[in-house]
C-alpha cells in the first residue's frame, strides 16, 4: 500500500461519522499487539480549549529533557502526518501506509471511524519506536473517546466549554463529566477549570479514583510580566518552585494557564527548571501552529483556529490589547456548520472589523454566502469570496501597512492558508 492508497482508505472512513465507544478501537489495537500498553509515561489531555497548547508545550519540554517524546493531536492543518509526531518529527508516510495495510480489513469489517484508525496508527508507531513519553489529546469528549484506552500518569483538563453539544451534552456539568472520565486510578490530575458547575464532576471522579487534584490558581499561579504579538513572558510559581521571566513564542495572555499546567506536569515529572525554560522557548519546534500565529507584518496577518465562542472570546480579548497598534481590522472568517456562528460573529464585532467570508475546503463548512448574510444580520456587511486564496489576495490589496488581517474560524481554513504557501 502506498501513502496515497492509505489516504484513500482513511478519508472515506469519515462516512462513519462520530461513533462513541471503545469496542472498535480495542479490536484494532489487538491486531497491533496492544501498543497502548507500551507508550511510556502517558499524559492524557481533554478539554474544550487549551489542550493543544498544553500538549505542544509538554512535548517540547520533555524533548529538551532528553526523553523520546510522542505527540498525538488533531486535526491536522495540511498533511495527515502532522497528527502523529515523535520529537517533533512527523510519522513517515511509508509507516502510515504500513499500519493501514495491517488495519484495513478489520477497520472495514467493524466500521471503524477515521479517528479510531488514526489513533491505532499513532499508538502502534509510538510503541514500535520505543518512546519514553506519550502526550495524547482526546479527539472528542473523553469517556468514549478512542484514546481512552491508555493508562495515564497525568490527566490534564485545561477548560470546559460548550462545544460539540450534540455529542457531549448541553450543560457544562455534563460535558465536564464526559471529559473527566479519562481520569483513572494511579494518575495525577491538573486542571484550570474553576467554575463550580464544571469543577464538581472532575472532583467527583478524582474522589472515586482516589487520586490527587492540582488546580491552577491554588496549587500554582501565573502572572504575565510582558506581552507583544508573538511573545509572552510569564512568572510562574508552584508550591515548591519559582519560574521567573519564562518566554514563550505565543500571542495572548489566555495561554498563561495552559503554560502553567504544562509546567506543573513537567515539574512533577522531575524535569529541571532549565529544561522547562528551554522547552517553552523552543515551543515552535513541536509543530504547534495557527493559534494567533503572527504570520507577517505590514500589514500584520494573524492565523488562528478559534472555532467556538469561548475560544473566539479569548482571541478577541487578546487582540483588543493590541488594537491601538492598528488602524483597521479585517477578518477572513470560515466556519463549520456545527458551530455557533452568530455568537462567534458577535465576539469579533468587538474589534470593529470588516468581514470577508469564505467557504471551507470541507463539506462540513457553512457557505460563504450564508455566513455573509449572518454578518449582515448582526449589523456588519461582509465581502464574500469564493476561496481563501482569492480572499487573502483581496485583503492584502485593501489593507494598509498599519492594518491587521485576522484569518480565523477553523483548522480547515488555517490549513488552506498554509497549504497555499503563506
Amino acid at each position: 500500500m502506498t501513502y496515497q492508497e492509505a489516504l484513500d482508505f482513511l478519508y472515506p472512513l469519515h462516512r462513519f461519522g462520530i461513533q462513541p465507544g471503545l469496542d472498535r478501537i480495542h479490536k484494532l489495537l489487538d491486531i497491533l499487539r496492544l501498543p497502548q500498553r507500551r507508550l511510556g509515561l502517558v499524559v492524557h489531555l481533554a478539554g474544550t480549549n487549551g489542550k493543544g497548547t498544553v500538549a505542544a508545550s509538554l512535548a517540547s519540554i520533555f524533548k529538551v529533557s532528553g526523553r523520546k517524546t510522542a505527540l498525538y493531536t488533531s486535526p491536522h492543518l495540511v498533511d495527515f502526518t502532522e497528527r502523529i509526531r515523535i520529537n517533533g518529527i512527523q510519522i513517515p508516510r511509508n509507516k502510515v501506509a504500513y499500519y493501514c495495510s495491517l488495519l484495513q480489513s478489520a477497520a472495514s469489517e467493524n466500521h471503524a471511524t477515521f479517528f479510531e484508525v488514526t489513533t491505532a496508527i499513532a499508538f502502534a508507531w509510538f510503541a514500535d519506536e520505543g518512546v519514553d513519553v506519550s502526550i495524547i489529546e482526546t479527539g472528542l469528549g473523553g469517556r468514549l473517546d478512542a484514546t481512552n484506552v491508555v493508562d495515564p500518569r497525568y490527566v490534564v483538563i485545561p477548560s470546559i466549554g460548550l462545544d460539540h453539544t450534540e455529542w457531549l451534552g448541553t450543560t457544562h456539568a455534563v460535558i465536564a463529566a464526559e471529559k473527566a472520565a479519562i481520569i483513572k486510578k494511579g494518575c495525577k490530575v491538573m486542571t484550570a477549570v474553576s467554575d463550580p458547575e464544571s469543577l464538581q464532576p472532575i472532583q467527583s471522579m478524582v474522589t472515586l479514583c482516589n487520586v490527587p487534584l492540582f488546580c491552577f490558581g491554588k496549587d500554582a499561579r501565573c502572572s504575565v510580566t510582558s506581552q507583544k504579538p508573538g511573545l509572552l513572558e510569564l512568572d510562574i510559581r508552584t508550591g515548591s518552585m519559582h519560574y521567573p521571566a519564562l518566554q514563550v513564542p505565543l500571542t495572548g495572555t489566555f495561554h498563561a494557564y495552559n503554560i502553567t499546567l504544562a509546567v506543573m506536569v513537567a515539574e512533577d515529572a522531575g524535569i529541571s527548571p532549565e529544561e522547562i525554560r528551554l522547552g517553552l522557548e523552543q515551543l515552535s519546534g513541536s509543530g504547534y501552529r495557527a493559534r494567533l500565529e503572527l504570520m507577517s507584518s505590514l500589514p500584520a496577518i494573524f492565523l488562528d483556529v478559534s472555532h467556538n465562542p469561548d475560544g473566539m472570546r479569548e482571541t478577541v480579548n487578546t487582540l483588543l490589547v493590541f488594537r491601538h497598534l492598528y488602524n483597521r481590522v479585517f477578518v477572513m472568517l470560515g466556519l463549520a456548520s456545527d458551530k455557533d456562528a452568530r455568537a462567534i460573529v458577535r465576539e469579533l464585532l468587538r474589534l470593529n472589523v470588516s468581514f470577508l467570508t469564505v467557504p471551507l475546503p470541507s463539506d462540513r463548512g457553512i457557505s460563504a454566502d450564508l455566513l455573509g448574510s449572518l454578518c449582515h444580520e448582526e449589523g456588519r456587511e461582509a465581502k464574500v469570496s469564493k476561496n481563501a486564496k482569492e480572499g487573502l489576495a483581496y485583503l492584502r490589496r485593501r489593507a494598509g501597512a498599519d492594518d491587521l488581517i485576522l484569518i480565523t474560524g477553523s483548522f480547515y481554513l488555517a490549513g488552506d492558508i498554509i497549504d497555499g504557501g503563506m
